[in-house]
């Protein structure tokens, strides 16, 4: 009995044992859960105080961007002394209409001839062109980009002033308006040339000589402006972006731009690369060979889109003869007018790795307009390279005295 009594009072205790152990284990459990709790409250407090501060931080960095501008040499005017300069923005000085508003022509006090676009109050997309084109003109250095002199935010007001172009832009030489003598005289094909060549070195910046690359995204004749000498700059970097660091990369973001000049990749995918303004500026070159506006409706079938009705015709000598400008009145070279054919070609490909980078299309430009300067009507025989593609291995464009054939 004394011994069946020893074993009871053993379990009991083994029992009470287990119970306390137990306990001190749940407690431990509910003490360091409830530590965690407080620890992760405590973190997430901290990283929303964090994120409100960088929010904070990039909205002040935003609106230091003008700041920043000015230390890099533009001036700030104030809205009086652009309002002064236009003549109280008469219509009488308005030389331009732009997506976020109009562009005058203004005097300075300095007696400085300049452009100034009064931005209309398009709201967040007329700030972020305001923003950008800010940012970006004021670290961009080329005599082929179209200068910035200054900018006003003043009282609500937001306007950019640019260096004067006196012969405006490629468009209104190539389609001048009825009944307007603005720019009576025709472009000739010595000056086309040299404005393709021009156009061609401020893509070849933008996109070569600039880390990470800025991708136009709106390149189109309009864009195009020219001095008094009819020396070519690009403007208007209102919706440009910068592309990838990374070669052949891209960007996804919403697809913007003009009709006809969109390269049909970016306008499907969204997908935009340095490709897609190869594809807007070989739109230009066709404007510059046929004198026609990228999209034409009025036209009969088959003519209205110039890409769809060009592109066949570009690498057969006897049809690119076609397609020539009626208003150059056969005064060019049919050499060089088969080559810039061939480059335009290369240019709007359907396929993004079909196309040139820039500098090739500057390569191959340079001998044509050192040969205009030179006064020789006698076209050179340059070879145009084609970045290789999964289903070309050696796309090149080859002049000789009578085709251009593609091999």
């Amino acid at each position: 009995m004394e011994s069946e009594e020893y074993y009871r009072k053993k379990e009991r205790a083994a029992l009470l044992v287990s119970l306390i152990m137990a306990s001190i284990s749940l407690v431990s459990l509910l003490v360091a859960f409830s530590y965690y709790c407080y620890i992760r409250n405590k973190v997430s407090k901290r990283s929303n105080l964090q994120q409100r501060l960088d929010n904070d931080d990039i909205s002040g960095l935003s609106n230091s961007t003008l700041e920043v501008a000015c230390e890099k040499g533009l001036q700030v005017f104030t809205f009086k002394q652009l309002n002064s300069a236009t003549s109280g923005f008469s219509k009488s000085n308005v030389i331009g209409q732009g997506a976020f508003g109009s562009v005058y022509r203004g005097v300075l006090n300095d007696g400085r001839k300049v452009a100034i676009k009064l931005m209309d109050h398009a709201g967040k997309h007329g700030e972020e062109e305001f923003k950008m084109e800010v940012e970006l003109l004021s670290r961009l250095r080329s005599p082929y980009l179209l200068g910035l002199v200054g900018h006003c935010s003043d009282s609500n007001h937001k306007l950019l002033v640019y260096e004067f172009m006196a012969n405006g832009g490629l468009q209104e030489h190539l389609y001048p308006a009825r009944g307007s003598n603005a720019f009576p005289s025709k472009l000739d094909w010595e000056t086309r040339l040299k404005i393709a060549l021009d156009a061609a070195k401020g893509l070849e910046y933008l996109h070569e000589h600039v880390s990470p690359p800025v991708i136009h995204r709106d390149f189109k004749s309009s864009n195009i402006l020219l001095d008094k000498n009819f020396h070519a700059k690009v403007s208007d970097f209102g919706l440009a972006k910068l592309g990838p660091e990374k070669a052949g990369g891209h960007v996804s973001t919403r697809v913007l731009g003009t009709q006809g000049y969109v390269a049909p990749e970016y306008a499907l995918t969204g997908h935009l690369t340095t490709k897609s303004d190869v594809y807007s500026y070989g739109v230009v070159l066709l404007e510059l060979l046929t004198g026609r506006v990228p999209v034409d409706l009025k036209r009969p079938q088959g003519e209205g889109v110039l890409v769809s009705w060009a592109l066949p015709k570009l690498t057969d000598r006897e049809r690119v003869v076609q397609i020539m400008d009626p208003a150059l009145e056969g005064q060019y070279s049919m050499k060089e007018a088969i080559q810039v054919a061939a480059i335009a070609a290369m240019c709007v490909q359907p396929e993004a790795d079909y196309r040139p980078l820039m500098a090739d299309v500057v390569q191959s430009l340079v001998p044509l307009v050192k040969l205009q300067r030179s006064t020789s009507k006698v076209g050179g025989c340059s070879s145009f390279h084609a970045p290789k593609s999964p289903t070309a291995t050696n796309n090149v464009i080859k002049c000789s005295d009578t085709l251009l054939t593609e091999s």
